[in-house]
């Protein structure tokens, strides 16, 4: 990941685990039909919904909606028609470029980006999602290098390493 594309990280782990978060809303069905004596068949209860992943998904929903709007704004396009999620988020991704050259939106950008996989990550039940890079990391050349949104940081995950390198591009 280069430090002017930050955001792509957490567009990208985005885009991949929204529509989970989405699925999740979706009460399953457990049991199946199940008979009563004397009576007919009886329908299967549902789960209840869960409000921490309604919430989630309001938010991260929400947030995806402004940040286009605000990025599209300060880049001086035009408005484009609402979409879903993992659509506007491509669409972010598509700006990334643009975004880098702006010293302001770049990093509101990527902070944006990064709380909102965060959200989708701990409402997913994942205590820290961990998100692979692309490259090698410089101390030790292996393909063990990922993000860890909530600390906002990338480190080697190469046991005999370790590197934390975030912290030498603030």
């Amino acid at each position: 990941m280069s430090e002017d594309h930050g955001g792509a990280v957490w567009i990208a782990s985005l885009v991949r685990h929204f529509p989970d978060l989405v699925d999740e809303l979706a009460p399953a069905v457990h049991g199946g039909l199940r008979e009563r004596r004397d009576s007919g068949p009886v329908g299967g209860t549902t789960a209840p919904v869960r409000l921490y992943v309604s919430d989630a998904v309001r938010d991260i929903t929400d947030g995806v909606v402004e940040l286009e709007e605000a990025v599209r704004e300060r880049l001086g396009l035009r408005p484009v028609p609402p979409a879903s999620v993992p659509v506007r988020l491509r669409r972010i991704a598509g700006l990334l470029d643009r975004i880098a050259a702006d010293p302001l939106l770049a990093p509101h950008v990527e902070d944006e980006t990064r709380r909102m996989a965060a959200r989708c990550a701990r409402a997913l039940g994942d205590p820290e999602q961990l998100v692979r890079l692309p490259g090698r990391c410089p101390a030790c050349d292996c393909v063990s290098l990922r993000a860890l949104p909530e600390r906002a940081e990338i480190r080697c995950v190469n046991p005999v390493c370790g590197r934390l390198l975030e912290a030498e591009h603030s």
